[in-house]
């Protein structure tokens, strides 16, 4: 569903959600990437904690709603 991960380049952490493009929220990234969308971090500031929680939400209840197929 998602995963943590470091920018090589950047050197900032980032959450990549696979099913990212049928999530929609303004601090989301799909750069060019076809179904994942990246939450960056800046590694000087508190993590966005509501943000991360709403975002998991919205993941979740992607699977759970049926819009995104389990595979068995």
């Amino acid at each position: 569903m998602c995963y943590l991960w470091v920018d090589k380049k950047l050197k900032f952490p980032y959450v990549g959600f696979i099913e990212g493009k049928w999530l929609d929220h303004p601090d989301l990234v799909i750069e060019n990437r076809s179904r994942i969308k990246i939450l960056r971090f800046d590694p000087n500031n508190d993590l966005p904690i509501t943000t991360i929680e709403t975002l998991l939400q919205q993941a979740i209840n992607l699977y759970n709603n049926g819009v995104v197929k389990i595979k068995e």
